[in-house]
């Protein structure tokens, strides 16, 4: 077997008011922030204003949300943003300890802070919050809204709404554009469906329709039920539009989508049949070339999902987009990274965070049918800074008002059942259920464990009377600080997704050592056209050394159990788990296990 080959079967493995702002010095007191007047206080500095927002993960509601104490760096990423965490951070962006900005972007201090400063995002809040930056721009016409996906899963109300919700919020949001990834783990019927109520646009020049469904009838049938989405181009095999022209403040703007490459590889394929997805350099720069010959535009940019080294990777090698909105790695990168192109211009690369943290602001100069100047702020979003849109905040109270019943689906192989300790609830109800008090700030985001996780883990190894336990290193998920209540809302954003149902299985310790190795792999490849972007898998009863420098199942090493006993290749362990990307397991719903370990 080649190496190439080698590893892609190991990958395979592994895998209100406008401008109603509420700033209060007294509130915050002397804590460096002086700059509080100015936070929201942004006119804008050129012609046209893009706002982004990405990997919301259906957090409708404020948040806290710790982030990363690891962020490694492979090859030449080493050291370098997206990278940097708590103090390199600070210093590489100028912030102060101990300031908001410190709170926002690292995770120094963070319970202190956060009881401090409180939750952050929340979808009424992003909205009060997008309308001032529209009316400091001069208005909505001289603004692009996007959204980089991962916008429809993260919540229990997007999953018992199949992401209906989410198009909804979208929609009061102004969301213009969107492209996506944990969108596709819908069914392909639920996801045209949802984008056929959304009322902007969804972009993706990558996705392509499989040569069999090509000639599938019922492929054909499901598109023209929803109005051609999902066949956008027959001939050449297109399944969504690729680009979209935009005439702002009097410009030609072209904005390009990249849906996340790898979702084949990263989520299960049963749930997207008819369509692939990859990178597609060369897609990409005959596209821009097609577009400056057809389209004049005065600026090119890309929305992404394709994870932030990805992005500067792909902007060294490609000429022609003045600037890429990226997400997927969740990287609530307060700076802007400029790349020089092949041809000596600049890209300049962002990246705008998670769960509705941030608002990414960048304001164009555009004269002359080019771009003079560009200016990039990653604006936080406080719940106590920010006064709720009323509309947007009617909604989500609808939403939560709302009776689960038969009409909800909760997973996939479990589609037309209902759970009973839920059903004739109101989701409000069930959401705010009391679990157990956390004994210590709960969280997830870090290269290789969370204390969320954890949790996660020893309550498999509860159900399951397991050896070891294994839960996805998602990077989706908020906090919960310690001695809060841990509630069923609290479970459900770290669990909520369409595949949920866990396993227990007998797996030797050569077999364990192989998933380790190949989710390393997905993780630090110095290539970053091989990363997934995600977190190594969490891993409970085992603890083991990884040397991400080292090569290809040259990582991990002196894997020992709880019991001290080193891990034996040729034993066989009891080993539980969920979130299976391969062949569907039928145990109980995760989120179902973590209620009830709590309760024990």
């Amino acid at each position: 077997m080649t190496e190439l080959n080698r590893r892609t079967v190991l990958k395979m493995i592994g895998f209100a008011a406008t401008g109603s702002l509420a700033v209060h010095n007294d509130f915050f007191g002397t804590a460096n922030a002086e700059n509080l007047d100015t936070l929201y206080d942004l006119p804008m500095r050129g012609n046209l204003r893009v706002l982004h927002t990405t990997d919301t993960h259906a957090q409708l509601l404020p948040v806290y949300y710790r982030e990363p104490n690891v962020n490694l760096g492979v090859g030449p990423a080493q050291g370098q943003l997206p990278h940097l965490v708590g103090r390199s951070l600070l210093k590489r962006t100028g912030f102060k300890p101990g300031s908001i900005e410190a709170y926002a972007y690292t995770n120094l201090n963070f319970e202190e802070n956060a009881r401090k400063y409180g939750r952050m995002g929340g979808f009424a809040q992003v909205k009060t919050l997008l309308e001032s930056l529209r009316t400091q721009a001069g208005g909505i016409e001289n603004t692009l809204t996007m959204d980089g996906g991962d916008l429809w899963q993260g919540s229990a109300t997007a999953l018992w709404s199949r992401g209906m919700d989410m198009v909804e919020a979208s929609n009061l949001l102004g969301v213009d554009i969107m492209t996506g990834h944990w969108e596709f783990t819908y069914h392909e019927e639920e996801f045209l469906r949802n984008l056929k109520n959304f009322n902007g646009e969804f972009l993706s020049q990558n996705v392509r329709i499989k040569e069999d469904s090509l000639f599938d009838d019922a492929y054909f049938a499901m598109a023209e039920k929803y109005d051609g989405l999902g066949l956008f181009d027959e001939d050449e095999s297109i399944a969504f539009k690729p680009y979209s022209m935009r005439l702002v403040a009097g410009s030609r703007i072209a904005v390009i989508g990249q849906a996340f490459p790898r979702t084949a590889n990263a989520n299960p394929q049963g749930f997207f049949p008819d369509w692939s997805f990859g990178i597609r350099e060369e897609e990409m720069v005959e596209l821009i070339d097609r577009i400056k010959e057809a389209e004049s535009p005065d600026a090119i940019i890309l929305l992404s999902h394709n994870g932030m080294d990805v992005d500067l990777k792909l902007a060294s090698r490609i000429d022609g987009i003045d600037a890429i909105f990226g997400g997927h790695t969740h990287d609530g990168v307060p700076v802007p990274i400029n790349v020089t192109t092949p041809n000596g211009g600049t890209c300049m690369v962002t990246n705008a965070g998670t769960n509705g943290k941030f608002v990414g602001v960048m304001d164009f100069d555009i004269e002359g049918g080019r771009v003079k100047g560009m200016q990039y702020h990653l604006v936080p979003v406080f719940e106590k800074l920010l006064e709720a849109d009323r509309d947007v905040s009617d909604f989500i109270s609808a939403l939560r008002d709302k009776v689960y019943d038969d009409a909800v689906v909760e997973s996939r192989s479990k589609e037309f059942e209902v759970s009973p300790i839920r059903l004739g609830k109101k989701y409000d109800a069930i959401l705010k259920e009391k679990l157990a008090k956390a004994d210590r700030t709960l969280f997830r985001r870090g290269n290789f464990m969370g204390t969320w996780d954890q949790l996660i883990c020893d309550a498999l190894r509860h159900e399951y009377d397991a050896d070891i336990t294994l839960s996805p290193g998602f990077r989706w998920g908020t906090s919960v600080l310690s001695g809060e209540w841990i509630t069923m809302e609290d479970v459900m954003t770290q669990t909520a997704m369409t595949y949920g149902e866990s396993y227990v299985q007998e797996m030797t310790g050569e077999s364990l050592m192989t998933v380790l190795e190949s989710v390393a792999d997905n993780l630090f490849d110095p290539d970053p056209y091989f990363q997934s972007g995600g977190d190594m898998v969490r891993v409970g009863g085992l603890d083991y050394t990884i040397d991400p420098s080292m090569p290809l199942l040259e990582r991990i090493s002196e894997a020992v159990l709880d019991s001290g006993e080193p891990l034996q290749l040729g034993k066989t362990y009891r080993v539980a788990g969920w979130g299976v990307v391969g062949p569907h397991p039928d145990g109980r719903l995760i989120w179902d296990i973590v209620r009830s370990y709590c309760w024990q």
